[in-house]
């Protein structure tokens, strides 16, 4: 007979062993799942969704978008012909002298590349484009005559040709290519069963893509031309029944276009207009490889239309591959430029003067009549303290960036045009594409990583002919740009600040190193180490007392010295600055 002791001992014993062998299989399980991972990655493709700006989707297991997509065999004598020159052009343009000609294009900063290329027009008359698209011009207002890329694009595009059109922000270029669009659409055979678009527009990001979408609805809804928009971040379910029921023209991100495409849910068999939209910012997001898989898909007999606001090498190459006996417009300097609509105010600070310099700037701002403001700042964590900051103090501001969902965004965006928040925080995110008619001034908080970013920024004000101010905070930590800063400045006839003047003739960039920021207070003690010291044991015994007392006296010094915009702009370029402007 055992006795309870021995029960017990007997019984923790088996339990011990239980606990033992569960961990152990627990274990196995786990070094099993992993070498099935490792083994066969084949077996776990398409991970990652959709979330995030055009990351995860249509890739597999290395992470390569498009790596399931098969490169087609085109051949050219087996492909279904299609017709893509449908300019008939106006007798006027024909007729029209050729020095008249030379003086536009002189006057509009029009310059030319390429064999063959038709006049510019001067007036929606003389585009040649059919009575149902002028209509729809003519129904709206503000559009008296055709911009300068316009005038010259219109013709190559509606001749069936490959061009390149190189122009700043605001141009018009959505319309350059979206009516020859509609008229190549109109002019081919229907949509089949399981047909993918005829027109192809890739974008950037997901806001330009939804305002290329806007007006492709404004102006294709009277010809009966479907579309959809395809960008990462949304739910695919929409964007699948719009491709299921067929749609005319796809306007997408790279990505998700991948997307699609992987999984058999569209094709480009039928695609004979492409259009690359901001293309030097889908190269610079490293979207090059997307792009060429994408293009692989298309028919090489396509008419591929290519718009930038620079020419980088890396984006001529890119026509150089993909572009065909291209004609090369650009309007304005071939050099990185700025539009000259826009007044420029360059304010030399430090960075913690940065934010009462922007409130003083935005009491300014908020009582002209015309007030809409982007406000763009580097990181989407300072952007948010920022805008808290700005709501707490009363101003209606709202914000925008990368980690936003869709949903949030288009409220955002809802709110800001409808003039309900008339001031816009945002990081690069909403730099580009971001088409706004009537906002007046853009604030760069902070500077950024180069001087293009800069141009694209400043670029959401001054659209369609406008006039618009931007204020730029820049402090010796950006030193290193300044030079640009200043090219793109002269280029645009502005006047320079001469503190920026200082920090470009500055060779060790460290401008204010030791006279600005918080390190200009700490170092005006005595000429010795007590002194110092005797400086900095007082500072901390009375900073409970009088530290807000006396950082609202520091700032008040230094703003009355440079208040901003006001004495600010009569020191960098008269005391008409402001008033000129009004």
């Amino acid at each position: 007979m055992r006795t309870r002791q021995q029960d017990l001992y007997f019984g923790v014993n088996n339990l011990c062993v239980l606990f033992i062998s569960r961990s152990r299989d627990r274990d196995r399980r786990r070094r099993s799942r992993s070498r099935s991972r490792s083994r066969s990655p084949r077996d776990r493709r398409n991970w990652g969704g959709s979330g995030g700006r055009d990351r995860g989707g249509g890739r597999n297991s290395r992470g390569q978008p498009g790596a399931n997509l098969r490169k087609p065999r085109w051949d050219l004598s087996r492909l279904e012909p299609f017709k893509k020159d449908f300019y008939v052009p106006h007798e006027a343009v024909q007729n029209r002298d050729p020095r008249i000609v030379e003086q536009y294009r002189s006057e509009k900063e029009i310059t030319l590349k390429g064999k063959n290329i038709p006049n510019p027009v001067f007036t929606f008359e003389e585009t040649g484009f059919p009575d149902y698209v002028l209509k729809e011009i003519n129904k709206r207002q503000g559009f008296t005559e055709p911009t300068s890329i316009q005038a010259q694009g219109w013709p190559i595009a509606l001749s069936g040709r490959d061009m390149v059109g190189i122009a700043s922000t605001g141009s018009g270029k959505t319309l350059s290519y979206i009516l020859p669009a509609i008229v190549h659409i109109n002019s081919q055979p229907k949509l089949g069963r399981k047909d993918g678009p005829i027109a192809l527009v890739l974008a950037p990001t997901r806001e330009l893509a939804q305002q290329i979408q806007q007006v492709a609805d404004d102006f294709g809804h009277s010809s009966g031309i479907r579309n959809t928009c395809l960008y990462g971040g949304a739910p695919k379910g929409a964007q699948a029944r719009d491709l299921d029921g067929g749609v005319e023209i796809v306007i997408a991100t790279p990505g998700r276009l991948l997307d699609f495409l992987e999984s058999g849910r569209t094709n480009l068999k039928r695609c004979t207009y492409l259009v690359l939209d901001e293309a030097d910012r889908m190269l610079d997001m490293g979207f090059e490889p997307q792009i060429r898989k994408i293009i692989e898909q298309i028919r090489p007999d396509r008419q591929t239309l290519m718009w930038s606001a620079t020419w980088p090498k890396e984006v001529k190459n890119l026509a150089e591959d993909f572009l065909k006996d291209y004609a090369q417009i650009n309007v304005g300097s071939l050099q990185l430029a700025a539009n000259h609509n826009i007044l420029q105010i360059i304010d030399v600070c430090q960075d913690y003067e940065k934010e009462n310099k922007l409130s003083t700037l935005l009491k300014e701002i908020m009582a002209e009549s015309e007030n809409k403001t982007i406000v763009f700042i580097e990181t989407k964590r300072r952007v948010d303290e920022i805008t808290r900051k700005m709501k707490r103090d009363g101003w209606p501001a709202v914000c925008i960036h990368g980690d936003k969902t869709q949903q949030e965004r288009d409220w955002v965006l809802q709110d800001f045009r409808s003039g309900k928040a008339p001031i816009l925080v945002a990081t690069d995110v909403a730099a580009r594409g971001l088409d706004v008619e009537d906002v007046k001034f853009v604030i760069n908080f902070d500077y950024p990583s180069c001087s293009e970013d800069y141009v694209h920024r400043i670029g959401r004000t001054g659209r369609r002919q406008k006039t618009g101010t931007a204020y730029t905070f820049f402090t010796p930590n950006n030193s290193n740009k300044a030079n640009d800063l200043i090219q793109v400045l002269k280029e645009a006839n502005q006047v320079i600040n001469p503190k920026l003047l200082e920090l470009a003739d500055s060779k060790s960039g460290g401008y204010g190193r030791h006279r600005g920021g918080r390190n200009r207070w700490r170092s005006r003690g005595g000429r010795n180490g007590k002194d110092r010291s005797y400086s900095r044991s007082r500072s901390r015994s009375h900073s409970r007392e009088h530290n807000g007392r006396s950082n609202r006296r520091s700032y008040s010094r230094s703003y009355s010295r440079s208040r901003s915009p006001v004495s600010n702009r009569t020191e960098v370029i008269g005391k008409s600055y402001w008033s000129s402007d009004r």
